[in-house]
C-alpha cells in the first residue's frame, strides 16, 4: 500500500499499488552518494544564512487559526482591539478557509466544527457579514454539524465571555482546586504542564463567570434557539464518564453555595501561582493559550492594563506575531528556538561542518546561555533532584523540556567549544537531570515524572486533547540515545529504557509517536537510539522495525504519514511524502545497516530531487503533534534539519560509529 493526492480537496488517501505502475529505477549507488553530498552541501549553505546574529535557529511554527481567533477574541474582551491587527488576521483567517466553508487544523485534514466557529467569529470582529457567501457557506457547515451546542468546551467557553453561550452548560472548574493536596487525584500536578498552566487560570474564569456585552448575536450558529446543555445526556452512573458527570453536577450546585471566603482564598491562591510562574519576558511557559487565560484571570481579579503583570503579558503576546508579506497576521502558539538549534546543530556536525565552526561554537555558546538552573514545577515530583537542562522556548524555566535537554546534549557533543570544562559542566548537570526525570516504568515523558493519572482525561472540562504527560516511546529514545552516547549504555536506567522500549514495539514492527507523526516519528526516534545503545543490527526488534519502514515506502521514494493515523488504521505509515518523514524513515534505516539497501537509495534520492534551487526543501504537511490530532503543528525547520541529518549520516557515517565505549552487546 502507498499513498496518492486527491485532487479534489489535497487530501492524501491510501490506495493499492497496481503492479502495472511503472516502478522507479535505482540510481547506482556511487551516483546516489554524489547527488547526496550535492544536496548536503546546498543544505548546509541554506541553513547557515539563517542563523541568528545571537547563535540561534528558529522556524515558524504553524498550528491552526483558532490561535488567531482566539486573539482577537481577548482584545475585544480586554477592549485594546487594534484595527491594524484586526484587518490583518481577518485576512490571515480568510486566507485559510476551505472550499467548503470549513476551517481544518492541520493542511490537507478535514474541516474542524470548532475551528470554524471561532474562525467565524472572529471574522465577524474583522466585518464580515453573515450574507457574505464565505461566511454563509462556514455557518452552514457549523449548522450541519450541530451548532454550537457541539463544540469543544474551550470554544464554548470563549463564547461564554461574551453571552453567546451559558455559563451554567459549561463544565465547572473550580478554584478549590488549588487546595487539593498533591497526594489527591486531580490536584493541579495530576495535569500536564501544558494543562496545568491553562486550568489554573481557567478556574479563576470558570468562577467569576464574566460577561461582556456581545457585538453582535451569533443566531445563525445555533441549531437550537434555547441553546441546549450537551451534558443533559448522563451516562451510566456505574461507567467513569457518569461518576465524573455527576461530579460536574455536584460542582455546579457547589458553585451556588461556595463561602465566599473559601472561594476568594482559592482564587488569591491560584493568582499568585499564576503570577509567580510569570517569565522574565512576561510569557507564562512560553506559551500562547497559558499567557491569554492568566491575563484574562488576573484581569477579572482587578490587575487593570498597566500592571507590570499584565503589560508584560500583553507584550509577550505579541512576539508571539509572524507578519506574512502579504501583510497578513499569524500567531504561533509557541516558539522552537531551543529545540530548533540543537536539531540543527546535530545536523550541521553530520553533515561534515567542522566541529569548531564559527557557527556551531555560537550555537553552542547560546545554548549554554539557555540552561535552566532552579527548580521549576518538574521538582514537585523530585524534590531532591538538582536542577539542570533547557526548555523548548526562550523563557520557560518552569518547564524544562526532558526531549529537547537530551538533544541539546548531543548537540554539545558535537561542538569543539574553546570552554570545554563549561560544556562538560553542564552536559553533566543535563545528564544528571534527565536521569533524575526517568518514571517508574523506565521511560520518559516529555516534562514530569510519572504524570500517568488517569483521571484528569476523564473531567468533562477537557475535550481539548492530551492533559497528562505519560512517558513515550520517541522522548524515550531520544534519552537513550543520548545516554549512550555518554557512555552509559549499561546504567540501569539505560537498560531500563531499552526494556520499556522493546516491550512497547507495535505488531508491525514500528513505534507511536507521541510528538510527531506518527509511526514514522517513532521507529526513526528509536531504532537510531536502540542501536547506539549496543542492540545489533541483527536483532529481531531492528529487523521488524526495518521490514516495516521498507514494507510503507512510497513509489517515488520517499515516506510520509497522515496525520489521521492517529484515528484511523489505515492511515498508519501512509501519506504523501515528505522531507522530514522521509529524513526519519532513512535515519532509522541507516542506524540499522541498510545504508546500501535500495530502500534507502531510493529515500536519499528522493530528498535530492526534491531540494529547491536554495537548498531548502518545501513542506506544507503537519509533521509534529501538540495533541495527537486534536493540535497539530508544522514545524518549519524539520523539513530542513531531518533530511539534512539523514544525508549527512549517509555520506559521512554514523556519529557513533568510532566510539567503541558505547558499543557493548545486549
Amino acid at each position: 500500500m502507498t499513498a496518492t493526492t486527491d485532487g479534489s480537496t489535497g487530501a492524501v488517501s491510501p490506495r493499492v499499488t497496481s503492479a502495472s505502475e511503472p516502478t522507479r529505477t535505482t540510481t547506482a549507488a556511487d551516483d546516489v552518494l554524489a547527488v547526496a553530498r550535492r544536496a548536503a552541501e546546498r543544505s548546509v549553505e541554506h541553513i547557515l544564512g539563517r542563523q541568528d546574529e545571537q547563535g540561534w535557529w528558529k522556524g515558524d511554527l504553524a498550528t491552526n487559526v483558532t490561535m488567531d481567533a482566539e486573539d482577537l477574541l481577548l482584545r475585544q474582551f480586554l477592549g485594546i482591539q487594534d484595527p491594524v491587527l484586526v484587518r490583518a488576521a481577518g485576512q490571515f483567517i480568510r486566507g485559510e478557509q476551505l472550499g467548503d466553508g470549513t476551517w481544518a487544523t492541520f493542511h490537507g485534514g478535514p474541516g474542524d466544527l470548532s475551528a470554524t466557529i471561532e474562525a467565524y467569529v472572529a471574522l465577524r470582529l474583522a466585518g464580515d457579514r453573515p450574507e457574505d457567501p464565505h461566511m454563509a457557506r462556514a455557518s452552514r457547515c457549523i449548522r450541519e454539524q450541530g451548532g454550537i451546542a457541539a463544540a469543544r468546551v474551550f470554544t464554548r467557553i470563549w463564547l461564554a465571555l461574551f453571552g453567546w453561550w451559558k455559563w451554567d452548560d459549561l463544565p465547572e472548574l473550580p478554584p478549590e482546586l488549588m487546595f487539593f493536596p498533591k497526594w489527591l487525584p486531580l490536584n493541579i500536578y495530576d495535569f500536564g504542564c501544558w494543562a496545568r498552566q491553562t486550568i489554573v487560570p481557567l478556574t479563576i474564569v470558570s468562577a467569576k463567570r464574566p460577561v461582556r456585552p456581545a457585538p453582535f448575536p451569533l443566531d445563525e450558529l445555533h441549531t437550537d434557539p434555547e441553546y441546549p446543555n450537551p451534558s443533559k445526556h448522563l451516562a451510566p452512573a456505574a461507567s467513569w464518564d457518569g461518576i465524573f458527570q455527576r461530579l460536574d453536577k455536584a460542582m455546579h450546585l457547589y458553585h451556588k453555595v461556595a463561602p465566599r471566603s473559601v472561594r476568594r482564598a482559592a482564587m488569591n491562591a491560584a493568582a499568585r501561582w499564576i503570577v509567580e510562574r510569570q517569565e522574565n519576558d512576561g510569557c507564562w511557559g512560553g506559551i500562547q493559550p497559558p499567557a491569554v487565560y492568566s491575563v484574562i484571570a488576573l484581569h477579572l481579579l482587578g490587575y487593570d492594563l498597566d500592571h507590570p503583570v499584565m503589560r508584560a503579558g500583553l507584550e509577550s503576546l505579541d512576539r508571539f506575531t509572524v507578519w506574512r508579506d502579504d501583510g497578513a497576521r499569524m500567531i504561533e502558539a509557541c516558539q522552537s528556538p531551543v529545540w530548533d538549534t540543537c536539531l540543527v546543530t546535530i545536523a550541521l556536525a553530520d553533515a561534515g561542518l567542522d566541529a569548531d565552526h564559527p557557527a556551531l561554537v555560537k550555537a553552542a555558546d547560546w545554548m549554554l546561555g539557555e540552561e535552566i538552573a532552579r527548580p521549576g514545577d518538574w521538582s514537585v515530583r523530585r524534590p531532591q533532584l538538582a536542577p539542570g537542562g533547557w526548555a523548548f522556548e526562550f523563557h520557560n524555566d518552569n518547564y524544562p523540556d526532558i526531549d529537547d535537554t537530551a538533544e541539546v546534549v548531543l548537540a554539545l557533543r558535537r561542538v569543539r567549544h574553546p570552554e570545554p570544562a563549561r560544556v562538560e559542566a553542564a552536559i553533566e548537570r543535563g545528564v544528571r537531570w534527565n536521569l533524575g526525570m526517568q518514571s517508574r516504568n523506565g521511560a520518559w515523558g516529555a516534562f514530569d515524572a510519572d504524570n500517568t493519572s488517569p483521571f484528569p482525561n476523564r473531567l468533562p472540562f477537557c475535550d481539548f486533547g492530551e492533559v497528562i504527560d505519560p512517558p513515550s516511546a520517541d522522548v524515550t529514545g531520544h534519552v537513550v540515545e543520548m545516554l549512550a552516547f555518554e557512555g552509559r549504555s549499561n546504567h540501569p536506567a539505560t537498560r531500563r529504557g531499552i526494556e520499556w522500549l522493546l516491550a512497547e514495539q507495535e505488531l508491525n514492527g514500528a513505534w507511536f509517536g507521541r510528538w510527531g507523526v506518527n509511526y514514522i516519528y517513532g521507529t526513526g526516534s528509536v531504532v537510531p537510539a536502540l542501536i547506539a545503545a549496543g542492540l545489533p543490527a541483527a536483532h529481531p526488534s531492528v529487523r521488524r522495525a526495518v521490514h516495516w519502514l521498507e514494507s510503507v515506502q512510497n513509489d517515488d521514494g520517499g515516506w510520509g504519514e497522515d496525520l489521521r493515523s492517529y484515528r484511523e488504521e489505515k492511515w498508519i505509515g501512509h501519506g504523501a511524502s515528505t522531507a522530514s518523514q522521509t529524513g526519519w524513515a532513512l535515519l532509522a534505516l541507516l542506524a540499522a545497516g541498510e545504508r546500501d539497501s535500495s530502500a534507502v537509495r531510493r529515500g536519499v534520492s528522493w530528498l535530492a530531487e526534491t531540494q529547491l534551487p536554495d537548498g531548502s526543501w518545501d513542506e506544507p504537511y503537519f509533521t509534529g503533534t501538540g495533541f495527537p490530532w486534536d493540535f497539530s503543528i508544522n514545524y518549519h525547520l524539520y523539513r530542513q534539519v531531518f533530511p539534512l541529518t539523514a544525508l549527512g549520516r549517509y555520506v559521512h557515517g554514523d556519529p557513533l560509529a568510532a566510539r567503541a565505549d558505547v558499543r557493548e552487546a545486549i
